[in-house]
């Protein structure tokens, strides 16, 4: 008798262990996206899945961020100098579209300007600008917190080689 109570036992744990070979793990890009909607300043709904050919720097700013804004031409001439390299640069705000489309047009900077659907502290942002460096298999490989030289020689030759 303890051998079929036993063997049951087994049958009924084995059964309810058939299920786990079949989760897919999450990347971080898609976790991001299952987080908070992104739109463009056409307030479309933007998937990140689009850019996984490369490798995507989010970069969370704002408006009325200084060092957000200190370093958004640096942002650009890395951007055009690691376009060969495949990357992207996505510049993600929680302010209103209408806000940052004012913004765009005020400092006439060219760049994938996003905003999300939720909060920074909803998302865990508490410090701008922070970047996150995600590979060809969206996982972050790199977080930088407060501002940087894009593109001085250093950082570059770093983002070339991740």
């Amino acid at each position: 008798m303890k051998i079929v109570i036993h063997t049951l036992c087994c049958i009924i744990l084995l059964g309810c262990n058939s299920g786990t070979t079949n989760i897919k793990k999450v990347s971080d890009l898609e976790s991001l996206q299952l987080k908070t909607s992104f739109f463009d300043l056409n307030e479309k709904n933007l998937d990140l899945s689009v850019y996984k050919e490369g490798k995507i720097v989010v970069s969370y700013w704002a408006t009325w961020c200084a060092p957000c804004i200190k370093e958004m031409p640096g942002i650009k001439r890395a951007e055009e100098i690691l376009q060969e390299y495949g990357y992207t640069f996505l510049l993600v705000s929680d302010e209103t579209v209408s806000k940052i489309s004012e913004f765009k047009n005020e400092w006439n900077f060219d760049f994938n300007f996003l905003k999300s659907s939720k909060s920074f502290e909803t998302l865990g942002v508490y410090a701008m600008p922070i970047s996150y460096i995600f590979d060809e298999n969206g996982q972050i490989i790199e977080t930088i917190i407060g501002a940087i030289e894009w593109d001085s020689e250093e950082m570059i030759n770093k983002l070339k080689m991740l």
